[in-house]
């Protein structure tokens, strides 16, 4: 394993994370001379469904992915023991998760910022026509200069655009999974995206979840009562108003990401 990353000019380092049957290296570069993070995924322990359905998906996609605000792909090698490694830019800020469990919410005005570029990065793969369907705080990076990276397409997939094509997979988080995808009904990957962006975007100004996921019928039922905010929050009335839309039960009158992007509270600063 150590050797073909040797011969390729990588350095190996520290493990930054680690998923059932992948984990997550951080390297030195030698080419790029930059560090990089290289994800190791063993096909060997992985379930088959993974191999055959998931993976190969995800190995297309991130070949083409480019923009600014997702994480880039330098590379994709297999040995002939079972083992693919990608090769990628490291966020050295980590995800957004740690860095409200260590700093607390982010103030509106820097809320704003971030979620902008989360927002562009996701108009950018929607108008791909790719859905991310695992879109969370821990897939939401943070670049050294405090910039929004996102990260982990194993759940992503082509959509055609306007042909009405519905899913039946159940993808990602709980926590993060919109109605429709919790009451295992056929949905629109783009649409529970939206949902998912809701989220991420509730627990940046609050710090926590607006919905328990410990009990899934009375999550259900608290998502179709509509969105809660702390008390003490000091929110504009803009800022409100997107959350509510994005976290809109009804999947068919919450927003495109176009119309989440054009929204007053993300349109008033550039």
């Amino acid at each position: 394993m150590d050797k073909l990353l040797l011969s390729k000019g990588y350095q190996l380092g520290n493990t930054i994370g680690e998923g059932t049957y992948s984990k997550v290296k951080e390297a030195y570069s030698k080419l790029l001379q930059t560090k990089v993070a290289i994800k190791i995924i063993n096909q060997r322990t992985a379930p088959k469904d993974f191999i055959q359905k998931f993976l190969p998906r995800e190995l297309q996609i991130v070949k083409h992915l480019d923009h600014k605000n997702i994480i880039k792909v330098h590379e994709i090698c297999e040995t002939d023991d079972g083992h693919i490694y990608i090769v990628m830019e490291l966020a050295e800020g980590g995800d957004i998760l740690e860095h409200i469990r260590r700093e607390g919410p982010l103030p509106e005005s820097l809320a704003k910022t971030l979620f902008r570029q989360l927002a562009q990065a996701i108009r950018y793969c929607h108008d791909s026509g790719i859905a991310h369907r695992d879109l969370k705080c821990e897939n939401t990076l943070l670049d050294k200069s405090f910039n929004i990276k996102l990260a982990d397409f194993g759940f992503a997939k082509y959509f055609r655009s306007g042909t009405g094509e519905l899913s039946k997979t159940f993808c990602g988080s709980t926590a993060y999974a919109a109605p429709e995808v919790l009451q295992g009904v056929p949905h629109d990957s783009v649409k529970s995206d939206i949902w998912s962006l809701g989220i991420v975007l509730y627990i940046i100004l609050c710090g926590h979840l607006p919905f328990d996921d410990s009990n899934i019928p009375k999550m259900l039922w608290l998502q179709q009562n509509g969105v809660v905010f702390p008390q003490q929050l000091e929110l504009s009335r803009d800022c409100r108003d997107l959350v509510g839309r994005l976290l809109e039960p009804d999947s068919n009158l919450r927003p495109l990401i176009q119309d989440v992007c054009f929204h007053p509270w993300l349109a008033d600063t550039q």
